[in-house]
């Protein structure tokens, strides 16, 4: 692998006593310029600390999460750090990238992309789990090895289909509306088959019910933190909790799945339970005062 490009600080703004910033660098992964956030609390001025690596959804930036979400006041008192990527790569050129909000730009499902041309660019999967953390490690005071890993819908596709695969990077996982089975609902039929191809086979590595349903022992035995919105446009045909719910049962994988009546998709329902989860990583990353 090439050597790690340093970071372009873009903006930074204090914040709960700790800072916000705005970064972007030069991807050997995805071989375009990246950009990402970082909040890091007050406690990083003194010492590394854990992390959290959140994905955001369709349509969404590297901003859209530490702007909406209202997570930098409970991460501060807690001591940890928040990771968001960009939601895909910019400036690839690839034709017809821009034509629907659902695939192509702003929406790289977390993959890397077998098929011409979204191959050579569209790589997120490698260019999280092998480019940015270790970038994130090297250049600021973040512990990658207490990470945890979140998203909402299709960054909660991403954090559930990372973590199964890499359970060793992730200590722990939550998610906020996800895209529970991607092979079986719109959304994911035609990222997956426009990433990946027309065979399905390959499509159950990218999918957290088909993962789950593989495992022979729970892979996150301090369990997983789900909430879902009842009031949801989108739950019915496109997130499909219960298969992820039933595929957990079958593997004795503990799973915290709350639905909430009246809450939709938005960020007001995110920021409404995001306390919640970042407590969830904290007790499972031993975060103080959780020791």
């Amino acid at each position: 692998m090439a050597a790690l490009e340093p970071l372009e600080l873009l903006s930074e703004q204090v914040c709960f006593g700790g800072v916000q910033r705005f970064y972007q660098h030069d991807s050997s992964v995805i071989g375009l310029p990246m950009r990402f956030s970082v909040y890091l609390p007050p406690q990083a001025g003194h010492q590394k600390v854990p992390a959290l690596l959140f994905l955001a959804g369709l349509t969404c930036t590297e901003e859209t999460f530490m702007v909406k979400a209202g997570a930098q006041r409970v991460a501060a008192e807690l001591g940890l750090a928040l990771i968001t990527p960009d939601t895909s790569p910019r400036g690839a050129g690839v034709a017809g990238e821009a034509e629907s909000w659902d695939f192509g730009l702003g929406a790289g499902f977390y993959l890397d992309a077998t098929q011409t041309p979204w191959s050579t660019h569209y790589r997120m999967e490698s260019y999280l789990t092998t480019e940015l953390l270790s970038l994130v490690a090297q250049e600021l005071p973040v512990d990658t090895d207490h990470l945890g890993i979140s998203g909402h819908s299709m960054g909660g596709h991403g954090a559930l289909t990372l973590a199964l695969k890499h359970p060793g990077l992730f200590k722990s996982v939550s998610a906020f509306a996800p895209i529970c089975a991607p092979s079986q609902c719109p959304w994911g039929e035609k990222a997956l088959a426009g990433y990946l191809g027309a065979d399905k086979t390959a499509w159950a590595a990218h999918d957290a019910s088909a993962l789950m349903a593989e495992c022979r022992t729970a892979p996150y035995p301090a369990g997983i933190l789900i909430d879902q919105g009842l009031a949801d446009k989108f739950l019915p045909v496109q997130l499909n909790p219960h298969l992820l719910e039933a595929a957990c049962d079958k593997v004795a994988q503990p799973l915290t799945l709350r639905r909430h009546a009246g809450y939709d998709h938005s960020y007001y329902f995110i920021a409404t339970f995001i306390e919640d989860h970042l407590k969830h990583h904290a007790k499972i990353l031993k975060i103080a005062p959780f020791l």
